[in-house]
């Protein structure tokens, strides 16, 4: 075969499998949306044989042959096109050989076995319910880790290289602990000055009224809805790629403002996903780079769009329209200023820009020394409790409101909290590198004009797809490596005059 005709085959079989594993997110999709209870059993039995199939499709030997035969032409390496894909596929494939089928299909059942359990326990409050389940997977994930680490490379390390490309403990280790230390000092200073009123976020709305609402504004930003959806789940996420793109979302009597953060957020994931060129689908080239810079893009829509003043000039208005009586007397500015509002609260998902990342480096300490063996998992309530006591000074008062808040562990994914935290400095810088290109982005906004940043963000990010290296596609789009500078000014430019302290 030639080497031409090798990666055309490469390509095919890549895009085959892509398409097998848009099927197995759409089934989690419907298991989070709409399966009925009784359906869970079978429904980890689908995912566990599409998990199998996937991974016979990416360990075949036939893809080492192939990549081989195109790693060795000249004209791969210097298309610029052919050799990202090839780079891509090459990762792909020496980390999916290292994995055995049975593990691969045993984490699949279990994960969707355990995500059932967790929703029970979750509301129940009761750790002690879903603690076996727990058990089980961080084992399973010590043994991914060991059949994925490197020579000299952590557990934790080798699970988080899955998700941020390049991510080590000790690099974030580095990042967060002067980060943490400006968030501290950052809330202390906005104690001594005026809070703002944030009455409109506890008003009670009927949720077709917000639902309405949140659909207006990501219709808005620019969400086709020819190529995807909105629903609700127990924790808002976004599934699926190109053509089919779920995005989920959930409501509060009396909490709009939640709802409208957390659509925004999965609606930056669903743009994303959008802005990725289909004719790359099922190769590297039209796959996101990391989930660190997928967060940005989220965070950059709820954060840095949806909590700016000219945000709320454009939007009021909508809110009115869909709100009616609850807008009452309140303003633009006046919801600008809840929607800022900084005060620690349990709820990652609920966390206000200034405390969000210290809820992530709880998690960030707690997930190491499960997966290193230091800590066991009946440790984990009373580990939990302790650092939010240490990290934001509260009082967990029981399960549901700390160690059982978040989905992410009962689906395996240790490692993937600190791409939280990584989304949120991309963000600011990728914001910054945004108004410094366009200029007036809050004008922009008032006038309902998010196009401009969007098509931006698809020229400058999107389009890219796996094509550079996180560091480098930060270094390309903002001209540096990432920081925490410019989310900290970010974040001292705004609060500071909101609270009347500049």
């Amino acid at each position: 075969m030639s080497a031409a005709a090798a990666y055309e085959a490469l390509l095919a079989h890549a895009k085959e499998t892509t398409l097998l594993a848009s099927t197995a997110a759409l089934l989690a999709w419907d298991q989070e949306v709409c399966m009925p209870k009784g359906a869970g059993d079978i429904r980890a039995e689908q995912l566990a044989l599409l998990a199998r199939l996937q991974h016979q499709r990416a360990t075949d030997p036939r893809v080492g042959e192939w990549l081989a035969a195109a790693e060795a032409d000249p004209y791969v390496q210097q298309d610029g096109d052919r050799a990202a894909n090839v780079r891509g596929l090459r990762r792909d494939y020496d980390r999916a050989t290292k994995l055995p089928a049975q593990l691969v299909a045993e984490l699949a059942a279990t994960e969707s076995k355990a995500q059932q359990v967790w929703a029970e326990a979750r509301s129940a409050s009761n750790f002690h319910q879903f603690r076996p389940w727990l058990d089980r997977i961080v084992v399973l994930q010590q043994q991914k880790a060991d059949c994925l680490k490197q020579p000299g490379q952590s557990r934790w390390d080798a699970l988080a290289d899955l998700y941020e490309p390049g991510m080590c403990a000790a690099d974030l280790r580095a990042l967060f602990a002067p980060l943490r230390e400006r968030l501290v000092e950052l809330r202390q200073r906005l104690t001594r000055g005026k809070a703002p009123d944030d009455a409109f976020s506890r008003i009670e709305i009927d949720e077709q009224k917000q639902e309405a609402f949140v659909r207006a504004v990501v219709t808005a930003m620019g969400f086709d809805f020819r190529r995807g959806r909105i629903d609700r789940s127990t924790h808002p996420f976004c599934t699926g790629t190109g053509g089919d793109v779920r995005l989920t979302t959930r409501f509060h009597k009396d909490n709009v403002l939640d709802a409208l953060g957390s659509t925004m957020h999965e609606g930056g994931h669903g743009l994303y996903e959008q802005g990725l060129e289909p004719q790359h689908f099922g190769t590297p080239l039209g796959e996101a780079v990391s989930l660190g810079v997928h967060e940005s893009q989220s965070r950059l829509w709820e954060n840095h769009v949806g909590r700016s003043e000219g945000f709320w000039q454009w939007c009021w208005p909508i809110a009115e329209q869909h709100l009616g009586s609850a807008c009452a007397q309140h303003s633009a500015a006046s919801v600008h200023r809840a929607a800022n509002v900084v005060a620690p609260g349990l709820i990652r998902v609920e966390a206000d820009e200034a405390t969000y990342d210290l809820h992530v480096m709880v998690r960030f300490e707690l997930e190491q020394d499960l997966i290193s063996g230091e800590l066991g998992v009946a440790g984990v309530p009373e580990r939990w409790n302790g650092l939010y006591r240490e990290y934001l000074g509260l009082q967990v008062p029981d399960d549901r409101s700390g160690c059982l808040q978040d989905v992410h562990w009962s689906c395996g994914l240790f490692g993937y909290f600190p791409t939280y935290t990584l989304g949120n400095l991309y963000a600011a810088q990728i914001a910054a590198a945004a108004e410094k290109a366009l200029g007036g982005l809050e004008a922009l906004f008032a006038r309902g004009n998010f196009a401009t940043l969007r098509e931006w963000l698809r020229r400058n990010v999107h389009r890219h797809g796996r094509r550079h290296t996180p560091a480098e596609l930060c270094k390309l789009v903002t001209g540096a490596p990432l920081s925490s500078t410019a989310f900290l000014t970010h974040l001292e430019r705004k609060l500071l005059p909101i609270y009347g302290l500049a």
